[in-house]
């Protein structure tokens, strides 16, 4: 187990966690964790040992050369960290790792001891899969919850899916069953285009997080990496027929679909979440919408 002796009391953490895997479509989820590291200068927590959990000719040890100029093997595993936002009035303790390809239950409740340890109030899981969506468009980011308070305060749905599950799955259902709301958001990669990265979901996994959070996180370049992506696919689609017919029924699906969001109380509830989420309050700090 992890010292935890390092790290300071933390103010109302939450947990976001994202795996490298079969959650993890245009690795949008594992992107948006490693880009709060970076912006928020997360400090690490520790690691779990990766002999647990991983078969090293599935996921391999990758070698490598330090600052020092000697040669290093990093090894695949489970990293966590700590972040304190600029302006927030709570902490993040980050997750980011790879999807375990052996004994998950030890792996989860290790993973749950460290959330208790820090006394971490919710968790937040980050996933991403292929789905039929269109890459000119918003890209769809699904949130669900099983805790009813969550379910309430949030106005989210409590997840339908049925059939086989990923790490994200199972943490989930594990924190529910421990008594630690927990929601979901998972972001949909125009299957087409599934390769990584997809800055543009990654992006809209960040905005998300901005929304449940009341944070402001910042984006660096990853806005016009996401306009480039869409670019890039634009001319794809101009130089396959195919493609491009394909992606313009997704359009008018998608357009379809969404012609009662645009409504002016769906048009005023999001200038009300923009407008939350960069104003400060009269502490200086920003309330929590968990």
């Amino acid at each position: 187990m992890t010292d935890l002796s390092g790290v300071p009391p933390l103010r109302d953490p939450v947990m976001v966690a994202a795996f490298e895997g079969w959650n993890d479509a245009g690795e949008a989820a594992s992107g948006a964790v490693a880009h709060l590291e970076r912006v928020w200068g997360a400090q690490s927590v520790g690691e779990l040992d990766p002999e647990e959990y991983h078969d090293f000719q599935v996921n391999r040890p990758s070698v490598g050369t330090d600052d020092d100029g000697r040669r290093t093997i990093t090894w695949p595993t489970t990293r966590l960290y700590w972040a304190r936002p600029p302006g927030g009035n709570r902490d993040i303790v980050i997750v980011r790792g790879i999807e375990p390809s052996m004994r998950w239950r030890r792996f989860i409740g290790e993973i749950l001891h460290y959330a208790d340890e820090l006394k971490v109030g919710t968790m937040i899981t980050l996933g991403a899969l292929l789905a039929d969506v269109p890459h000119t468009r918003p890209i769809p980011v699904t949130t669900t919850s099983d805790d009813e308070r969550l379910l309430d305060k949030l106005a989210v749905e409590p997840s339908r899916y049925e059939g086989p599950t990923g790490i994200v799955g199972v943490l989930q259902d594990a924190a529910m069953k421990a008594g630690l709301p927990s929601l979901s958001l998972w972001a949909a990669v125009p299957h087409y285009v599934g390769q990584s990265p997809s800055p543009k979901a990654t992006l809209a996994l960040l905005r998300r997080i901005e929304d449940v959070l009341d944070v402001t996180v910042p984006l660096g370049e990853l806005p016009e990496d996401a306009r480039a992506w869409e670019r890039g696919v634009d001319e794809l689609a101009e130089e396959d027929s195919e493609i491009g017919e394909y992606v313009r029924q997704l359009e008018q699906a998608k357009d379809t679909a969404d012609l009662p969001e645009a409504s002016g109380e769906a048009i005023a509830k999001e200038f009300e979440r923009y407008l939350r989420r960069r104003r400060p309050d009269d502490e200086g700090g920003k309330p929590g919408m968990l």
